[in-house]
Formats: C-alpha cells, sequence, structure tokens
C-alpha cells in the first residue's frame, strides 16, 4: 500500500509513551527509529553487523489503549537484498489485541541496501514510505500492541486511529531484560511475536526488553553497562554461539571477560535474579572452533547453510567451542553463586539438544525455524519462569520509576 491518509482517522504522534521494548529513540527527517543500543554504545564499536542487528526493533512493540477499529501506520522500512542469495523474507507487524494476534501485515516502500556477499561492499537507496493497515478490530476498549518486524529496521512516520489513543497503562508486569545472540534476536522466525523470547514473555507474563543482536552477543563491555543503567525485575544472558564462530577469543580471555560482564550487569542490579543460560544443541560447532563461514556451494544451489572452519585440535590452544563455552559458564556461575545466591545457570540443551535436533533440524545448521523457536519459548517460559524458577516472578523486585 502507497502513504496515504483518511480524513475520518484521527492522527497521533509516536513518541517514546507509546513504545516499548527499545533502549532509545531517534528522531529522524521521516519519523522516529527505535534503538536497541544507546548513541553512545554505538559509538564504541565500529562493527557494521552489530550496528544493523540493535537498529532492527525485535521485541519493540507499539502499545496503546483505545476502542479503534482502523489502525493504520506509516512505516519507511530498510531492507537487504543479497545478490546471489535467497531472498530475505519481509518484515512482518504483529498487532495483538490484549495479548493475542489479531492481524499482521507486511509494508511496501522504503530504503534497501544490496550488499555483495563476496566483497562486503554495500549501495544504499532510498525509497518512499509506505503504510500498514489493520481494521475490523473489536468495537470495544483494548490494549493494542504492534510488534515491529524483528529483521528490518524501520523508521514510524505516522499513526491514524477512527478513535482516540491513550498510552495502555502499566500493566505492572516485571521486566524481563534478556541479552543473547541472533537466535534471541529471532532469526528464521516468521514474525515478531513469535520469536522464542516474545513467546516466553508471553507464557511468562513479564515485559521483555530484547538486547537479542544477529552476530552480537560477545561480551562486549558496553552491552553490559547498558544492561547495568536498564530498568530490570529479571535478567538473562545468552552466551555462547557468536563467540565460537566469531573466533573472538580463546579461553584465557573468555573467562575473564564472563566475570567482567557479569560484575557490571550487578553494579546496577545487585541482587537481581540474574540467569546465565549457554547455548543450544548446534552440530557443526559443538566440538568444532570457528570461525564460522557462508557454505557457498549451498549458496549457488539456492540455500543458505553455514558450515565451521576451524579445527577440532586447536581446543587444546584454547579455541573454544559450544561444549567448552557450556562447562566454563556452569564452573563460572557456581564459583559465583556462592556469594551471589541470585545467579543462575540454565544448559541450553535443555532448550534445543540432540534429541531435539533429529526432529527438528537447524536448517542452516545454526538457526531455529518457527516450530523450534516455539519449542524454545516454551521450555524456556517453563524452566525460567515457571513455578521455582530462576526467574520466577516472586523472585522479582519490582523497579517502579
Amino acid at each position: 500500500m502507497t502513504m496515504h491518509e483518511r480524513n475520518d482517522l484521527i492522527s497521533t504522534p509516536i513518541g517514546p509513551g507509546l513504545l516499548r521494548g527499545a533502549v532509545e529513540w531517534e528522531r529522524t527527517e521521516r519519523g522516529l527509529a527505535p534503538h536497541r543500543l544507546p548513541a553512545w554504545a554505538r559509538a564504541q564499536c565500529a562493527d557494521p553487523q552489530l550496528a544493523m542487528a540493535e537498529s532492527q526493533p525485535s521485541g519493540v512493540r507499539l502499545v496503546f489503549r483505545s476502542e479503534a477499529t482502523v489502525v493504520e501506520l506509516d512505516v519507511a522500512p530498510t531492507r537487504r537484498v543479497y545478490p546471489g542469495a535467497p531472498p530475505r523474507p519481509d518484515g512482518v507487524y504483529d498487532l495483538l489485541v490484549d495479548g493475542q494476534l489479531a492481524g499482521q501485515a507486511v509494508a511496501t516502500g522504503g530504503d534497501t541496501i544490496t550488499v555483495d556477499l563476496a566483497t562486503g561492499t554495500s549501495e544504499h537507496r532510498t525509497g518512499p514510505a509506505g503504510t500498514i493497515v489493520f481494521d475490523g478490530l473489536p468495537a470495544r476498549t483494548k490494549d493494542v500492541e504492534i510488534w515491529l518486524p524483528h529483521n528490518e529496521a524501520t523508521e514510524l512516520v505516522a499513526l491514524r486511529t477512527n478513535a482516540s489513543v491513550q498510552p495502555a497503562p502499566d500493566n505492572g508486569r516485571p521486566v524481563w531484560l534478556h541479552h543473547g545472540s541472533s537466535i534471541s534476536h529471532g532469526s528464521n522466525a516468521t514474525s515478531p511475536s513469535t520469536i522464542w523470547p516474545a513467546l516466553a514473555a508471553s507464557l511468562g507474563e513479564v515485559e521483555l526488553t530484547n538486547l537479542g543482536f544477529g552476530g552480537g552477543a560477545l561480551l562486549d563491555p558496553f552491552t553490559a553497562r547498558v544492561m547495568r543503567d536498564s530498568r530490570a525485575d529479571l535478567i538473562s544472558v545468552k552466551l555462547g554461539i557468536n563467540l565460537v564462530n566469531a573466533d573472538l577469543m580463546r579461553l584465557r580471555a573468555f573467562t575473564p571477560a564472563v566475570h567482567g560482564f557479569l560484575d557490571t550487569v550487578r553494579e546496577g542490579h545487585p541482587t537481581t535474579p540474574l540467569l546465565v543460560v549457554s547455548a543450544i544443541h548446534c552440530p557443526i560447532q559443538e566440538d568444532t572452533p570457528g570461525p564460522l563461514a557462508f557454505d557457498f556451494e549451498a549458496l549457488a544451489a539456492g540455500e543458505v547453510r553455514f558450515r565451521a572452519t576451524g579445527d577440532p585440535d586447536e581446543r587444546a590452544a584454547g579455541k573454544l567451542t559450544l561444549t567448552v563455552i557450556r562447562d566454563e559458564l556452569a564452573r563460572i556461575v557456581a564459583q559465583r553463586s556462592v556469594d551471589d545466591p541470585n545467579l543462575h545457570y540454565l544448559d541450553g540443551l535443555k532448550l534445543y539438544g540432540e534429541k531435539d535436533f533429529a526432529e527438528l533440524p537447524l536448517p542452516d545448521g545454526v538457526h531455529p525455524d518457527s516450530a523450534t523457536h516455539r519449542l524454545i519459548g516454551e521450555r524456556f517460559a517453563q524452566l525460567a519462569f515457571g513455578e521455582g524458577g530462576p526467574l520466577a516472578k516472586e523472585r522479582a523486585r519490582p523497579e517502579r520509576p
């Protein structure tokens, strides 16, 4: 749909009061761009992968209360095109009414970034904003959430409805602050409200702030400082796959980096329930170090797959694998929890293990599909948020402004 405006609709300015799940908001020439890392943190890292990941509003949603039966949202998405690779799916906008999915839409228009996988060069073309429309909504007062695409950046340009809009009141749910990799970001899920952290948050009745960054769970100090300074009643940190597939550090550096990351988070949240989660099962990197690479033979056949390029014998020299990291994370948490009873560990194999891989294999060798996102979300909700779990609501000490 092209951007348009109906005379019978009410325009409501889009501001931070209507947004949840974002860490910062940038005013652009067209509208409002949500960010999941603040500007000072972005300035400390020149990695274009992280810049892309944090700008994609995974877990970010517009939330308001209204009697409107029609909702229009003008947006300017930024899509990425990789010539020679299968086309990436367009971002989906999920509309929920009182917590239940009531509509989905895809925007037209927006910007396009074309990336050459062989050279890494890119070309940016600017396009017009588009309009997504949700109609036929229940004619009653209701809480409306529009979950923004987890897999493409978007600028929010205008919001129009056929009834007035008010910010939704605080629902009193604990805020769950989560940090993880592309799987937490939502890679290969089909829509933003069905990525595993969103599903787990819904089942656990908590409010999600998702700092899952594709390729970006690398124990960056600025991420720890963002978590330290963010509102959180419950916290989880999922570590492993990015540190292996980036081949970023050896065991000697990994162990103190984990301690330092947790120390920083604890500066702002000294007694908040904090769960350290290791990686799910990923056969290609269980015992083989990184770096990870595209499988170009598969790419030539129209499939996206990855392969590990390291040498298993190099584990003796301190190279990291998922098995090595799981063992070390369990040891670190056991050591620290003697003095920190609110620190806990969850083995990622309990979320998705070898038997699960046999039934629900990872399509590209690394990332789960939608069915597996649901499986992981349901298991996390049970293990972490369930009765007696390390992130159960009764453990939360609500931080209110």
